[in-house]
């Protein structure tokens, strides 16, 4: 059980975007599993509280006191099927998504999806009369809204790429897109799972805009991620500092190991960037820093 739990977090630490995001989904569903199978043995409702925890609430006052859950709630799944299909799309978009854009704008595009599809969920409900009646109790769940947005980022950038549909017939990636949005539009329609539907929505229209936008030479995601780029940080181990004597006596003070092992530790510190944000997120400084490094 150990080596399973460390071959995970290696997996999560030495991973690429996509990875990290499919495990984080496996990680909520397994943790809800779990909470459920205690339910059951002690005659409580603990996964329901779970639920209730991570799960958008379209009831404007229970929002105001778990604002997390606009980010929790793509990230949580009930049903197996739920999960399944979600993080097929999420693979097969995300592997495209990642040649085209990277991935520091693939987690941006999948949160940012999810966040605009969940505010959208919350206005519709809290606007329309079709759920007035529900709008107290309702919740949203899934990663839906983001992975809408990745897979319609991919078909606006690239539109004809050829998808192979049950090893039958070869469609262009923008039907697939618009099959989704067809579907979603028509169970709107009907009432059936129409939140999910709203959702899925939002997150389409953000990855359209998104790529519409990067086509133009804007990148709707670059203040978002930088702001993901400081809160990371903010949970970084800092730099050991080094004691520095000098023939006069000590010195009163510290500085960061110099030489080539500082060299060494700036370039892990380089590479850790690339994985996890991609080579278009380094610094001119950064990149010239790698290239020299190369060289020698």
């Amino acid at each position: 059980m150990a080596n399973i739990i460390d071959d995970i977090k290696l997996s999560f630490k030495s991973g690429d975007a996509l990875t990290r995001l499919i495990l984080i989904n496996l990680g909520f569903y397994v943790a809800f599993l779990l909470l459920r199978i205690l339910s059951f043995l002690f005659q409580a409702n603990i996964s329901g509280f779970f639920i209730s925890f991570t799960a958008l609430p379209s009831d404007l006052l229970t929002l105001a006191t778990r604002p997390w859950t606009l980010l929790s709630y793509m990230f949580l799944h009930e049903g197996f099927m739920h999960i399944l299909f979600n993080m097929l799309w999420l693979f097969f978009g995300g592997r495209l998504f990642l040649e085209y854009f990277g991935s520091r704008r693939l987690i941006s595009t999948y949160l940012l999806g999810g966040i605009i599809g969940g505010f959208l969920y919350v206005i519709f409900y809290n606007i329309f009369p079709a759920f007035s009646d529900v709008v107290s109790i309702s919740n949203n769940r899934g990663a839906s809204a983001g992975v809408m947005a990745v897979i319609f980022a991919i078909a606006t950038y690239n539109p004809r790429f050829p998808v192979r549909i049950f090893f039958i017939a070869t469609v262009p990636l923008w039907g697939v897109a618009a099959f989704a949005l067809l579907t979603d539009l028509i169970g709107l329609g009907d009432g059936a799972n129409a939140g999910g539907r709203i959702a899925h929505i939002g997150g389409a229209a953000f990855g359209f805009l998104m790529a519409r936008a990067y086509r133009e030479g804007k990148d709707l995601t670059d203040g978002f991620s930088v702001l993901l780029d400081k809160i990371v940080n903010l949970f970084k181990a800092k730099p050991k500092l080094k004691k520095v004597y000098s023939s006069g006596g000590f010195n009163k003070g510290y500085r960061q190991n110099s030489g080539p092992q500082s060299e060494e530790a700036k370039l892990n510190q380089i590479l850790d960037k690339i994985s996890r944000s991609g080579y278009d997120s380094l610094s001119k400084d950064e990149k010239e820093h790698l290239f020299k490094f190369g060289k020698d």
